[in-house]
């Protein structure tokens, strides 16, 4: 018996046009539909990303959006019947663990009804109305002057006699080797192309682009894209990272690793942001963006205290992060064997057999014995 049992009725649904899915705030859905876009796309060439693109998504079966890869749980919830439509829809984003079970959904749910009802809106602006005229409009007739015939399309499909095929041309341009570098292949990178890719920032500041953001205006950007999967004071969601707290537990058996308690370098938090955050949509904050962000999670790490402060490409390199300290210089080219220029040993470098004299902490993974069949060691609980 199918799990559910209303699919007539979702499919009714599906037909009908798409504003009158959702009687929300579409403006205001487009706000709530922030706390989404790190995972889901939705417009024109809207694509999958860690999760599926949302046009149409009214009237779709559940599990079948084209080229992405599913959990079974949603397909099987598709192949029992369950088709997206407003009431399925709000009953998912309300808590979609608990009414898919076992599917991939990280996002913990909407709580209040009014965001599911703009966010429904919202969606249904991409979906099909059903009164798509062009696809409707019939075919011109044969005899239409404007209508190229099946000879003149081949005509203008094919390169007039006095005009060189573009392809040829290229190939042409291709035959001489270039000369530049030691195996002479492709073309040096032009100075835009290394600028867009030269975005490291260093402890000392260098590299940091000009802008400057606050920490209430970090609160922001961190509600609508990051606490989804970060929580709302950096605590984390699932096992999503902790971005607060943690301090002293450096020392314990497991210890916290948060940008508070552990990480050296503010400008590593900044750099790390601007080049792999949101999750899903990398690369979509502005610099100002990135730098209120930055200032809000000091705060959330108590480094700063005043909801005023405003980080900014002069003062960023000033400030310095707890641990700091707990890191050291890599100073291995100071050691005898790099000074000297001799090569690392890399086979036979000890005389006689290896012997183990410590076992790995908490773990006891450590092999021992000639073989796998002998070694008592490998068992994680």
């Amino acid at each position: 018996m199918s799990r559910f049992p209303r699919l007539a009725a979702a499919l009714a649904l599906s037909l009908l046009p798409a504003a009158a899915l959702a009687e929300g705030d579409v403006d205001a859905g487009e706000k709530v539909f922030a706390k989404c876009k790190a995972c889901h796309a939705v417009g024109d060439g809207a694509k999958n990303r860690v999760g599926p693109q949302l046009n149409d998504v009214f009237g779709r079966i559940a599990g079948t959006a084209d080229g992405f890869r599913y959990s079974p749980a949603m397909v099987k919830a598709g192949e029992d019947g369950l088709v997206w439509n407003e009431e399925t829809l709000a009953a998912y984003l309300t808590a979609p663990r608990a009414f898919i079970k076992g599917n991939r959904m990280a996002f913990a749910g909407l709580k209040k009804d009014a965001e599911i009802d703009d966010i429904l809106a919202y969606l249904a602006t991409f979906s099909q109305s059903g009164d798509d005229d062009a696809a409707s409009a019939e075919p011109a007739p044969a005899d239409t002057p404007d209508t190229p015939n099946e000879d003149t399309a081949i005509a203008e499909a094919e390169p007039k006699a006095h005009e060189p095929d573009e392809a040829v041309v290229e190939a042409d341009a291709a035959a001489e080797p270039p000369a530049h570098g030691v195996f002479h292949l492709g073309r040096p990178a032009t100075a835009a192309e290394i600028a867009a890719w030269d975005i490291d920032i260093r402890p000392d500041g260098a590299g940091l682009p000009v802008g400057s953001g606050t920490v209430l205006e970090g609160e922001t950007v961190y509600t609508e894209q990051c606490a989804v999967c970060h929580g709302d004071f950096g605590e984390a969601i699932g096992r999503w990272p902790v971005l607060a707290g943690g301090y002293d537990t450096l020392t314990r058996e497991r210890p916290v690793k948060t940008i508070g308690s552990y990480w050296p370098y503010l400008s590593t938090v900044y750099d790390y942001v601007r080049r792999a955050m949101p999750f899903g949509n990398a690369r979509s904050l502005s610099d100002d963006d990135v730098y209120a962000l930055t200032a809000y999670v000091l705060y959330l790490n108590d480094i700063v205290t005043d909801e005023a402060f405003e980080l900014n490409q002069d003062n960023l390199a000033t400030i310095r992060l707890p641990n700091e300290d707990g890191f050291i210089a890599d100073d291995r080219h100071e050691e005898p064997h790099y000074a000297a220029g001799v090569e690392p040993c890399m086979r036979d470098c000890k005389p006689g057999k290896a012997e183990i004299v410590q076992h790995a902490a908490v773990l006891d993974v450590t092999p021992e014995g000639d073989g796998d069949e002998d070694g008592t060691g490998g068992g994680i609980d």
